[in-house]
């Protein structure tokens, strides 16, 4: 046994460094303290790069008073006054802090967060960073990664919503009992027809016409007054017709409660909450400061980590003015002005209208072309965004952007829109394009509205083969192709060329003389849909019928030629016919011709899936499903192909997330009262169902959530599920993250949310949520998920509108397939027609173990242990072990701190690394590999720190290293035990019974872990695992 090696450190500790500094120098926040950022520790290795580094203290807007001398910071209305003298001292004290730990790495930061999330960003060696992961009290060390708009790309590999569709039937195996049905079949084409379709999505949603919800509001000039939407995005045309605006007069404008003034540098906005927005219109090329208008009250731009990593494309505008189109897309779609006649390529296309015409925007662009060409968005810039708009106070915020399905709960953009929706402003954010596949789905923090993408108003042709077969496909332009010559583009290949470039019609690999007046059939693949149809018109085609050659999405582009997008199966039927048909022809037809529907809406192909990879689904996600393909809106002419339009069709989560932004802007004008959650609940509870690819009604809630939002019955929800920020606290303590504010863990599954998920359910499970109503009355209950039996207690309730109820639902497992995700559905029904539905999704298990069992030092002893069955049956139960622990007894002054060699062997089963020090000390731990790289760390507030489970075989450091002593002494004292545990038998005959565990479904059954022959004197450890499960269950002696 080799002994902890001490080494003298010349500068303050590895790993003893951060907010205690702070700490130390005011009172710690007592255990009911209002919300703080979350400590925790990454456990990964590092190399050089930028980073986001977040600390434990409260930010500004997080912050609740608690500190002897500094007052809560937030007004009632969330407001805050940054100029204020106590705001800058709680500012400086983080400032200080953030200070302090960048000089004890030898870093300096280079930008610096202090509202809506406590850190900052910087530059780090591999070792630095790994130095700040296991400073106590830093959340985080992320690095400042690459995040991207969550619009459709050209070139993107999704799914049809028919394949689609069978993906996410594989996915749940069965689907609750609507309740409402569905329909026996699917309108007719004449049907829809007759009832005059949608032109705009706000059409599709009910917002317009007489009885609409505009009206409801007051009108169309009412229609978000008094909102803030923050669109964080590529920015804005600002000349752009839905978007204009009056210039800002100097000060508040008689008669105009809600009227947006500028007094010198500052623009201000009274809102519908009673609070101030205040921003600013930052200029720079392309932006003037009369840019900003009664409808623009604000323009940022943040690109520091984007210029230091990637730099700026020549064409890129150093302002906010949007050269991608992106942001002009989103920001419209949310809040444009009403009846904008939109064209493209000279073609008009109606008028378009946002969803809350009458709400402000402020701008903050975040994304950004770089010298690469790559359009793309870092951390540290969001960030800093996020920390504006909390900052200027506004009320929602629009997030297209994504960074890809993660499992980690203290991501630093959700732990910053965690801030942001304490500060009372609602976040909507898309579920990401990397659909149909399981668990896809970005942003999928609690405190977010996480949304899907669904098709409404349908842009479809008609394709008419000259054997007189009808395919419908995707279309934007509504004109006839009359009869005409159609040839596959594989064989009209150049000189040259090969059929394969041909086929997928790339640039240049078209024979002109053989093309000529035709109509080309392409390949969707490689290159972008719109530079196919290019290149058709280059080689002087008539027109291009696109079909996907693999499962893959529909889009309405602006194409060079008249083209139809058309799926696999109907692409497929085109080559057959022209291969085998002399002088084949084609027709192209306006709209849908075939006598029937296509049904709407449908969940786009591509949108992200649930289950979330947080907490393995125990919250449900996405939350709902809006308008996301083919939505027509404005653009920005420098990313047109003409480079003159100012609209363009866009697909993608990142279009259905701004029609949620807009409903937010809407129900926060009409009650500002209510919280971001409460507006969320009533969001998911009143959507109605999605539908299949056959019409009828389908509740898939790991692709729609809730279902599909509905305006009309939105503002009437009758019951809400509200949560606060301690709650949100309590399920991180849950989800396994140290939050440091000594509050008590939620399972995740019990966050009262209108949804109701549990991604480990053994037999039998209760949930409990909490329901506040809005319309007074009695609710009945009813609940059904497929193979489960679902009781509701109470099943009734009667309550005063403002009335508080809990109730409690029971799930036991009758038939539900173990390992199968099945979803169902709760509503509640009240009088006049009220439906409050929640989604429901659950993971029947076969099993749910203790994670450790304990018993004290004997040298024979037994302890016994229960776990719970999801099916009845008999279980297999195994050991590992018995290991004893190498026990090190040492003292280390201030100074220093103690490395001891550790070698992980092949086949090793499980390890555990325990530290103990003395009373009133704080002793840290991490383990590195031997070129110094931090693989493991557990650096609390406590004396006791503990690294589990590090399996990876190789030679490590494992370093033990003082933080601060006991009172009075100068040194610590510490224990340190490590157990590396192989595969099979081990020390004192451990053995467990039964070995065949008898078990009844959904009821507790036990089993004895038994040993002899041990050293009283030594600590031991071992595993209990059972058959066909990855549960285990630790056994520790001693």
């Amino acid at each position: 046994m080799v002994a902890p090696r001490p080494h003298r450190r010349a500068v303050r500790p590895v790993l003893a460094m951060g907010v205690g500094l702070l700490l130390a120098a005011v009172p710690a926040l007592p255990a009911q303290a209002a919300p703080t950022a979350p400590t925790r520790h990454s456990t990964q290795g590092f190399t050089a790069g930028n980073y986001v580094v977040t600390l434990a203290q409260d930010p500004i807007a997080g912050y609740d008073g608690s500190l002897p001398g500094i007052p809560r910071l937030k007004s009632a209305t969330g407001g805050l006054d940054l100029s204020g003298a106590t705001t800058q001292r709680y500012r400086d004290l983080l400032l200080g802090a953030q200070q302090r730990v960048a000089d004890a790495v030898g870093v300096q930061p280079r930008q610096r967060y202090t509202v809506a999330l406590n850190g900052f960003s910087a530059t780090l060696t591999a070792a630095q960073a790994g130095k700040l992961a296991a400073t106590p009290g830093v959340v985080s060390v992320a690095p400042d990664s690459v995040r991207h708009l969550t619009a459709d790309q050209a070139t993107a590999q999704t799914a049809t919503e028919q394949t689609a569709a069978a993906v996410d039937e594989a996915t749940e195996e069965a689907t609750e009992q609507a309740t409402e049905q569905a329909p026996a079949a699917a309108p007719t084409a004449t049907t829809l027809a007759a009832a005059a379709p949608a032109r705009t999505t706000a059409d599709y949603l009910g917002l317009t016409g007489p009885g609409g919800v505009w009206e409801q509001l007051g009108g169309v000039a009412q229609a978000g007054k008094g909102v803030v939407v923050a669109d964080l995005d590529t920015g804005l045309w600002p000349e752009h017709p839905s978007v204009a605006g009056a210039k800002l007069p100097s000060k508040a404008p008689a008669g105009d409660p809600f009227g947006a003034y500028r007094s010198g540098g500052t623009i201000t906005v009274p809102k519908a909450d009673g609070g101030t927005y205040t921003g600013v219109c930052q200029t720079g090329r392309g932006w003037t400061a009369a840019d900003c208008t009664t409808k623009v009250v604000g323009a940022r731009a943040f690109n520091t980590g984007f210029r230091a990593a990637h730099g700026l494309a020549d064409d890129e505008y150093d302002s906010a003015r949007d050269s991608d189109g992106h942001g002009t897309h989103t920001a419209t779609t949310a809040v444009g002005l009403p009846g904008v006649p939109a064209s493209i390529d000279g073609v008009s296309y109606g008028d378009v209208t946002g969803i809350a015409p009458a709400a402000s925007l402020a701008v903050y662009k975040v994304c950004w072309t770089g010298e690469d060409g790559d359009n793309s968005c870092l951390t540290s810039d969001l960030l800093a965004a996020i920390d504006q708009a909390v900052a200027d106070n506004v009320d929602v915020i629009n997030y297209s952007i994504g960074g890809g399905a993660t499992a980690d709960a203290a991501d630093p953009i959700d732990l910053a829109f965690l801030v942001a929706a304490s500060a009372g402003i609602f976040v909507s954010a898309s579920a990401g394009n990397s659909g149909p596949g399981a668990s896809t789905a970005e942003n999928t923090g609690p405190w977010v509205t996480t949304v899907a993408a669904a098709t409404s108003v349908l842009r479809e042709g008609t394709v008419v083969l000259g054997d007189g077969r009808k395919l419908v496909g995707a279309r934007l332009v509504q004109s006839a192709l009359p009869r005409t010559l159609v040839v596959l583009g594989s064989a009209v290949a150049a000189a040259g060329r090969s059929a394969d470039d041909a086929a997928k019609c790339f640039a240049g690999s078209l024979d002109a003389a053989k093309v000529r007046g035709k109509v080309v059939v392409c390949q969707r693949a490689v290159t972008a849909r719109i530079d196919k149809s290019a290149e058709v018109a280059r080689a002087g085609g008539a027109g291009m019928v696109l079909y996907n050659p693999t499962p893959n999405s529909l889009e309405p582009d602006a194409h060079s030629v008249p083209t139809v997008h058309l799926d696999t199966a109907a692409g497929e039927a085109v080559v057959a016919y022209v291969r085998r048909t002399a002088n084949p022809t084609v027709a192209f037809q306006p709209g849908n011709t075939s006598g029937r529907a296509t049904p709407a809406p449908q969940v786009s192909a591509f949108s992200g899936r649930g289950p979330a990879l947080v907490d393995g689904g125990d919250v449900l996600k996405p939350d709902l499903a809006a308008p996301g393909s083919g939505v027509l809106a404005g653009y920005s002419p420098d990313a047109t192909t003409n480079g003159r339009d100012l609209f363009a069709p866009e697909s993608g989560t990142s279009m259905s997330a701004p029609h949620v932004t807009g409903l937010a802007a809407l129900y926060v004008a009409a009650h500002p009262e209510f919280t971001p959650m409460a507006v969320k609940s009533a969001l998911m509870t009143t959507a109605r169902s999605l539908l299949g690819p056959d019409g009828r009604a389908q509740r898939r809630v790991f692709a729609g959530g809730a279902g599909f939002v509905d305006p009309t019955r939105m503002l009437t929800p009758g019951l809400v599920y509200d949560s606060t920020p301690l709650d949100w606290l309590r399920y991180l303590e849950g989800s396994g993250v140290a939050t440091g504010t000594g509050l008590t863990g939620i399972d995740p599954s019990d966050l009262n949310q209108a949804s109701l998920a549990v991604g480990d359910l053994a037999g039998t499970r209760t949930v409990t949520r909490t329901v506040t109503a809005t319309t007074a009355g009695l609710y009945y209950a009813k609940a059904s998920v497929a193979g489960f039996d679902v009781q509701v207690r109470p099943s009734v309730l009667n309550l005063q509108a403002g009335q508080t109820a809990q109730f409690r639902v029971t799930f036991t497992r009758t038939s539900a397939a173990l390992g199968k995700w099945v979803s169902g559905g709760l509503t509640w029904t009240g009088g006049s027609g009220l439906s409050v539905h929640s989604p429901i999704a659950l993971e029947p298990v076969a099993l749910t173990a203790p994670a450790e069992l304990t018993a004290p030092a004997a040298a024979q002893g037994s302890v016994t242990g229960t776990v719970t069955a999801g099916r009845s049956g008999t279980l297999g139960l195994r050991t590992t072990g018995l290991v004893a622990g190498d026990t090190y007894r040492q003292r280390i002054p201030l100074g220093y701190y103690d490395e001891l060699p550790v070698t992980i062997p092949e086949g090793t089963a499980f390890t555990r690394f325990d530290v103990v020090g003395e009373d009133g000390s704080d002793v840290d731990m991490g383990l590195f590999t031997t070129g110094g790289d931090l693989v493991e760390a557990s650096a609390t507030a406590s004396s006791d720190e503990r690294i589990d489970g590090y399996v990876t075989p190789g030679d490590y450091l494992l370093r033990v290293e003082p933080y601060a002593p006991a009172p009075g002494r100068q040194d610590v004292g510490y224990q340190l035990t490590t157990y590396v545990l192989g595969a099979g038998a081990g020390t004192g005959s451990f053995t467990v019974a039964p070995g065949a565990l008898p078990l009844t479904q959904g009821r507790p059954a036990t089993f004895t872990a038994s040993w002899a022959g041990l050293d009283p004197g030594t600590r031991y450890l071992g595993l209990v695992t059972y058959d066909g499960s990855r549960d285990r269950t630790v056994v520790t002696v001693g």
